[in-house]
C-alpha cells in the first residue's frame, strides 16, 4: 500500500469520475464550440456570481494571465513574500509581464491592510515602479493551509479601490476554505477583479483551472491564454471532470480537513517534533528538533511507504487528499507513534 502525503495533486480520477469524462460532448474549444467547457465555465462563474469564466491546463497560467490583465511592463505587484505567483511559477510575472514584486512580510502567507497600504508607490514618485496589482493567496501553500478572514480581504479591497489598484485571488485551495468558513462565493466574487481557481487539487479532477472575471476581462484573457499556448481542441472530457468533482468532492473536503488535523495532534505529541504550525485545511507543516534532519524522517517513512515532502530548514510537510483513505490515515497514525527519529 504506497501511500503519498506529498501533494493532493497526486489523485487520480476515481471511477465514477471516469465514467462521467467518457460521456461528454465535446467540440473545438479554441472555437469555443466545446459544450462542456462552456457548461463548466458557466458554471465557475455563477458560483461566484460573475459574468464569465475561462478554462486553463493549470492554476500557474490561470494566474499568469491574471497578472498580464491587471499590470504593464515595468509596473509592480504585491504580494506576500511566500506567494506562489512569486515562488512557484517559474518567474512567470517578471518573464511574461514585465512586473516586478513587492514582497510583504505576513502571517502564514497572509497579508493585511496595514501591510498592503504602505507598501504602495506613491504614483508622483517615477523612480519607482507604479503599483498596479495586489494577489492574495487562500488557502496559503507556504502558509500550511491557512485561510483569510474575510473582513481582512475586505479591509484589502477598500485600500485597492482607493489607490486604482486591481485585486485578484490565486485561489488554487479556495475550495477548501469555503468548506472551513462555510461563506458564499459569491462574497469572493464581489471582492476581486479576478479569482483563479483549480479543479486538480482537492477537488480530485485531473487537471484544469479556471479564470472568473467580468465578460471584458474574460474576453482579453482569451488572447493573453492564446499568447501563452492555453489553446485546447476536444477538452471537454477534462472540463467533464470538473463539473463532476464541483458536484461530488466539495463536501467531502472536511474528510480530508479532519484527517490533516488529527495527524498534527499526533505529531505534537511526539519527542522529536519541535513544532506544529496550525492546521485548518488539509495541509500540515511540522519542524523538527534542532539537530534532526529532515531527510532521515522522510527516508524512514519512505521505506514503510509514506511519501512527505521536505520543505528544508527542518521543516516537513503532509498533504491529505481524496486518495487519502481512512485506512491508510490508521496505519500513517500507527507508524508515527512507533517510529524513532535521532541524530
Amino acid at each position: 500500500m504506497e501511500i503519498n502525503l506529498v501533494s493532493d495533486t497526486v489523485t487520480k480520477p476515481t471511477p465514477d469520475m471516469l465514467r462521467y469524462m467518457f460521456q461528454a460532448a465535446v467540440g473545438d474549444d479554441v472555437y469555443k464550440q466545446d459544450p462542456t467547457v462552456n457548461a463548466l465555465e458557466a458554471k465557475v462563474a455563477a458560483l461566484f456570481g460573475k459574468e464569465a469564466a475561462m478554462f486553463f491546463p493549470s492554476g500557474t497560467m490561470a494566474n499568469q494571465t491574471a497578472i498580464k490583465l491587471h499590470t504593464q511592463p515595468g509596473e509592480q505587484l504585491i504580494a506576500d513574500k511566500w506567494a506562489h505567483v512569486f515562488n512557484y511559477e517559474g518567474g512567470g510575472a517578471s518573464f511574461n509581464s514585465g512586473v516586478s514584486c513587492c514582497l510583504l512580510d505576513g502571517d502564514r502567507g497572509m497579508i493585511n491592510a496595514e501591510q498592503v497600504a504602505s507598501a504602495i508607490n506613491p504614483p508622483e514618485f517615477y523612480h519607482s515602479p507604479l503599483t498596479s496589482l495586489v494577489c492574495v493567496e487562500n488557502t496559503t501553500n507556504k502558509g500550511g493551509g491557512a485561510c483569510y478572514d474575510i473582513n481582512e480581504l475586505a479591509r484589502i479591497k477598500q485600500v485597492c479601490a482607493a489607490h486604482n489598484l486591481k485585486f485578484h485571488l490565486d485561489g488554487a485551495r479556495l475550495w477548501n476554505a469555503l468548506v472551513v468558513t462555510r461563506e458564499n462565493p459569491k462574497v469572493y466574487g464581489q471582492l476581486f477583479d479576478t479569482i483563479s481557481v483549480c479543479l486538480s487539487k482537492g477537488l480530485g479532477a485531473p487537471i484544469g483551472s479556471l479564470l472568473v472575471a467580468d465578460q471584458e476581462t474574460i474576453n482579453r484573457a482569451l488572447r493573453i491564454r492564446k499568447i501563452l499556448g492555453g489553446g485546447m481542441r476536444q477538452v471537454g472530457y477534462l472540463a467533464a471532470a470538473g463539473i463532476y468533482a464541483l458536484d461530488h468532492h466539495v463536501a467531502r473536503l472536511a474528510d480530508d480537513h479532519r484527517r490533516a488535523k488529527e495527524l498534527g495532534a499526533l505529531l505534537e505529541t511526539l519527542h522529536w517534533v519541535e513544532k506544529v504550525e496550525p492546521v485548518e485545511t488539509n495541509i500540515l507543516i511540522f519542524s523538527l528538533k534542532a539537530g534532526l534532519k529532515e531527510h532521515q524522517l522522510v527516508a524512514a517513512l519512505k521505506e514503510r511507504n509514506i511519501a512527505i515532502s521536505s520543505m528544508g530548514h527542518g521543516k516537513l510537510r503532509i498533504v491529505t487528499h481524496l486518495d487519502y483513505k481512512e485506512v491508510m490515515h490508521d496505519y500513517v497514525r500507527e507508524i508515527l507513534s512507533k517510529i524513532s527519529v535521532r541524530v
